[in-house]
């Protein structure tokens, strides 16, 4: 007799992002505690940043000096990796893991990681391309806004089928966009919203051509609309 597993499972793709940032984190965190690496590893989340981080100088290197080397090249994506601390990586965490469950669950995974990592260097364009000073851009967000993006196209989709409103599928996306327009506000936060937004555009874009049916399921819908 076959039993059902009453905890459906991550998808694989999503728990070998997570277990990337845990493992990252995880020695960030317990070199600042001292646990591993001696003395100098207090300072190995400093070192990692400005090694893997992103920045607007980065984008001046590549897009106006065609240098095109690894190590510039390499923090379009590598900057998702390193947070500025245990708490960002966190949150971030408990985003890819409810996300990635709900798109992962409907989508291929080469669909989600093109999103994830599309997002996230489509984000750093355009953070570095409009971005005063040389503020670094760290941490995953960007790439889970281009979930979030996918997330409210799937949603946007539903409600269309159930007949509701579909512009509440946007309710996510307004009210983080509406915190970080307030945190930014009260702590003069970097601008890195601008990379998170541009995700969010990513991956709701690209959704009709990798989401459920591709873009002829998408043609199709509309024309039932029509």
């Amino acid at each position: 007799m076959q039993h059902e597993n009453p905890v459906n499972p991550l998808p694989a793709v999503v728990m070998a992002l997570a277990l990337i940032f845990v493992v990252v984190e995880g020695l960030l965190s317990l070199g600042e505690a001292g646990l591993i690496g001696g003395p100098e590893a207090v300072g190995w989340r400093l070192g990692a940043l400005q090694d893997y981080a992103f920045a607007p100088a980065v984008w001046e290197q590549v897009a106006e000096r065609g240098n095109m080397s690894f190590d510039m090249l390499k923090r379009f994506v590598t900057y998702l990796f390193v947070h500025g601390s245990f708490t960002q990586v966190v949150f971030a965490l408990v985003i890819l893991l409810a996300l990635g469950k709900f798109v992962g669950d409907l989508w291929q995974p080469i669909a989600l990681l093109i999103v994830f990592f599309g997002a996230a260097i489509f984000g750093a364009v355009i953070y570095g391309a409009t971005a005063r000073g040389n503020m670094p851009l760290f941490g995953a967000y960007p790439a889970l806004y281009g979930l979030i993006g996918a997330y409210t196209y799937l949603m946007w989709l539903h409600l269309r089928t159930v007949g509701e409103n579909s512009l509440r599928a946007f309710t996510l996306i307004s009210f983080l966009l509406g915190l970080q327009l307030v945190w930014g506000l009260l702590f003069d936060a970097a601008p890195h919203w601008v990379a998170d937004v541009a995700g969010f555009v990513f991956g709701l874009a690209v959704s009709p051509l990798l989401g459920p049916g591709g873009w002829a399921a998408f043609i199709a819908r509309m024309r039932e609309r029509g």
